[in-house]
């Protein structure tokens, strides 16, 4: 645990202590160590405490991601992509819906693209649709964030509804290799993601994505300079990514703070 104690300006201390894990912090506040967390994704159990005051604040400046290795064997087949994201209850997450990359307040944001409701049905029949040799190899190996932990394993649930076995792993870091990816998407204030998205940035397109189309949008929306022209192009961007489904975007995220009373 590492401490960090400062002056308040009117000679008070406040101490700041950091823990290794979500679950070292929990603790910590069940046993009295510390009486406010913040910035924990999931507020349980202390949302059914009497002596704690849970508060929210919904964050639509990030999104949680899954993002899929597109260059994968089978995750290259778009429709087991859609099926995937089909099959998870997003509207189960402590969030608000989100279906795109770019921000609802933004004023490039695109409400009219393919939203990926929570449709069972519909996942299996893709599924059913898959080439033989895919079908052959469904088995998905989905690695998480550490924070992003107990929403990975609700995913899991979802896909085995849809008969798709899949397993969880942890990872602190960005994984050089995996097949999903769940994680938490800071959305840059610009709607330009050329980093995130275009074929040529290998060092920041973790989903290997490789689309012309996309790509061509990408390098106009950072040229154009009339803004209803370059608003054109990042509605369009959504609308085609989104079919093509890179990555799944589920819910922005809430953010608690914990208190004891």
């Amino acid at each position: 645990v590492q401490e960090l104690v400062i002056e308040n300006g009117e000679g008070a201390l406040k101490t700041y202590k950091f823990y290794p894990t979500i679950e070292r912090t929990k603790l910590a506040f069940k046993l009295g160590q510390v009486d406010k967390l913040t910035e924990m994704l999931d507020p349980a159990p202390f949302h059914t405490w009497n002596s704690a005051v849970v508060q929210k604040t919904l964050n639509t400046n990030q999104v949680v991601t899954l993002f899929f290795n597109t260059q994968d064997k089978i995750l290259s087949e778009k429709s087991l992509r859609q099926a995937l994201t089909y099959a998870i209850d997003k509207n189960s997450f402590e969030g608000e819906r989100a279906i795109s990359s770019i921000s609802p307040s933004s004023w490039s944001y695109n409400p009219q693209v393919k939203q990926y409701n929570y449709e069972v049905d519909r996942a299996k029949e893709l599924i059913e649709e898959l080439p033989s040799e895919v079908k052959k190899e469904l088995s998905i190996k989905l690695v998480s964030t550490p924070a992003l932990l107990n929403f990975a394993e609700k995913i899991k649930g979802d896909w085995q509804k849809i008969g798709i076995d899949s397993t969880v792993q942890v990872s602190g870091v960005t994984p050089s290799e995996f097949q999903v990816y769940l994680t938490i998407l800071d959305i840059p204030k610009d709607p330009d993601q050329y980093p995130i998205w275009h074929s040529t940035q290998t060092a920041t397109n973790i989903s290997k994505y490789s689309n012309p189309r996309i790509d061509k949008l990408l390098e106009d929306g950072r040229v154009q300079l009339d803004l209803e022209e370059r608003r054109k192009i990042y509605l369009d961007f959504q609308r085609f990514s989104l079919e093509d489904l890179p990555a799944a975007f589920l819910y922005h995220p809430n953010y608690y703070t914990i208190e004891r009373k």
